[in-house]
């Protein structure tokens, strides 16, 4: 299938959510691997819903960040929204968890640290995720995490109260913030909460809140309290908890209080023998950000 007369994708998609699906493409005027994702709509989207789109991709387009994929394109193709990516290489943390049950605590802490830092500059831009969950956090051979897919926060919360009278579900419910249940509004720290989930999840090798319906899930997240965290740090068991609190005002500030809450334990990293590349292999990446952070800012 060749959309836009340049990206050839695959038929199969190499993924599937509630909004949409992303297939692996080419593209054929820049010779380049990308990664296409189509949004799926109720209804499909009206000429005032694209422009607003449009615009909100400009913004998205400049989150620029090594932890983010780059936003190549954006249009319509059949009736359907599509955003083009860079297209990354890895294991997503479900991936991760999946195969090695639960996370070293270091790798649990620097993979949400990693996030942390990609959320810090998209909510600089006043971006919001919505939708953080292990499937959207890529684990690289180098060690680094790519924040992915972040098609729903082009949403506006009118957009959202507008898809869910349609009966659609606009995020993940074992990932998804008290307040943008109850209230279909989603903040800075409803990514933190989001992270939270994630962190426990990578922490027990297990989904915190579960149930046979999307609506069973929701009541967990409304009103149960998190279990308490076994075999790691008590710091980090309370560091979980605030950021699992129901209220929002209740969690961490912002993504940069949760990073450099998060570095105490994310130290020491053990290999990760099938998912990482030997150590002896050459690093560009890692290379770059080693001399980076010796650099210190001015104390004045």
């Amino acid at each position: 299938m060749r959309i836009a007369d340049r990206y050839e994708l695959d038929e199969l998609p190499l993924g599937k959510g509630g909004m949409g699906a992303v297939h692996r493409g080419h593209d054929l005027h820049l010779d380049r691997r990308v990664a296409v994702k189509f949004l799926h709509l109720p209804g499909g989207p009206d000429d005032e819903l694209e422009h607003r789109f449009i615009r909100e991709a400009r913004i998205l387009a400049r989150l620029e960040h090594a932890g983010a994929p780059t936003l190549y394109d954006f249009g319509t193709f059949d009736q359907r929204l599509f955003q083009v990516m860079q297209f990354i290489d890895g294991v997503t943390v479900s991936d991760l968890i999946g195969e090695h049950g639960p996370v070293p605590v270091p790798w649990a802490a620097a993979i949400a640290a990693q996030s942390c830092a990609v959320l810090s500059a998209a909510h600089s831009l006043s971006i919001c995720h919505r939708d953080l969950k292990p499937t959207n956090l890529m684990l690289c051979p180098d060690g680094s995490v790519k924040v992915l897919d972040f098609g729903l926060a082009m949403l506006r919360d009118t957009d959202v109260a507008q898809f869910t009278r349609a009966g659609q579900i606009v995020g993940t419910p074992a990932y998804m913030a008290p307040e943008q249940i109850q209230h279909g509004v989603a903040g800075t720290r409803s990514d933190l909460y989001a992270l939270g989930c994630v962190l426990h999840e990578m922490l027990t090798g297990r989904q915190l809140f579960t149930g046979p319906t999307a609506y069973a899930v929701f009541e967990k997240q409304v009103k149960q309290p998190p279990p308490t965290l076994h075999g790691v740090p008590s710091e980090l068991d309370r560091l979980v908890q605030d950021l699992l609190e129901k209220a929002p005002e209740n969690r961490p500030a912002d993504a940069n209080v949760l990073y450099e809450r998060l570095q105490p334990f994310a130290v020491d990293l053990p290999m990760l023998p099938g998912f990482l590349d030997p150590e002896c292999t050459p690093s560009p990446g890692r290379m770059y950000a080693r001399v980076i952070g010796r650099v210190r800012g001015n104390p004045a």
